[in-house]
């Protein structure tokens, strides 16, 4: 394992409840209903798909656009007015591997603007050498193009990373992008979760030497 690329939430911050209410006072505004379980079948994937394909909400791409904006402003806004959890274990592991000089990717469908407001908030910018998120590929998760991004910003091959993920679409992702992945159980339980390369509960405790072990027990081809 030559460098570590991490999706954002669910893994490094969490601000589920934050997405989930921006939804909601989005369908207020608009007048239009969600469907029961879409913030779960939309975890991890770009707004451009969950508006047209789990919510139902438009076809046109100059609406979906439109809505899509709007829900991320509604986000932004309740992050600067609540703030956000950085989940256990995160900002040490973080630290570990730059103490390591192992490199360390974002490879998110969170917009760019989303992660710069978070980074300014909580300073996890500093830790990251590059940033791939949904505003730098036409294809969100599960297609692999955010994670095939991060790894040539890190001029590594991709089997040479490991992805940390906690979204079924991400782990598809990673597996489409040849990739090993780490999935962590913070939006789904560990027994679902077999897809992936390995699992734990979460990030406390986790090593970079952890990290290697699992990145060696995937197996391609």
């Amino acid at each position: 394992m030559k460098g570590v690329i991490f999706d954002w939430d669910g893994v490094v911050i969490d601000s589920s409840a934050e997405h989930e209410r921006s939804w909601e006072i989005l369908s207020e505004e608009i007048s239009r209903p969600l469907p029961e379980g879409h913030f779960k079948r939309g975890f991890g994937k770009k707004n451009e798909v969950i508006i047209p394909e789990i919510l139902g909400w438009a076809k046109d791409p100059a609406e979906i656009s439109k809505l899509a904006e709007r829900k991320e402003t509604i986000y932004r806004e309740l992050v600067r007015d609540r703030g956000v959890q950085i989940l256990p274990g995160a900002r040490e592991l973080l630290a570990a591997l730059l103490s390591e000089k192992i490199p360390r990717a974002i490879g998110s469908s969170t917009p760019r603007q989303n992660l710069e407001a978070i980074f300014s908030a909580t300073g996890l910018g500093e830790f990251f050498d590059a940033v791939a998120c949904g505003d730098d590929v036409a294809n969100g998760k599960p297609a692999p193009d955010v994670f095939l991004l991060a790894a040539q910003m890190l001029a590594l091959a991709p089997a040479d990373c490991l992805v940390i993920e906690d979204a079924h679409a991400g782990i598809e992702a990673a597996h489409r992008a040849g990739i090993p992945v780490l999935a962590v159980a913070t939006t789904n339980s560990l027994s679902e979760l077999g897809a992936a390369t390995g699992a734990l509960e979460s990030l406390a405790g986790v090593t970079p030497t952890m990290l290697r072990e699992i990145h060696s027990r995937a197996s391609w081809g």
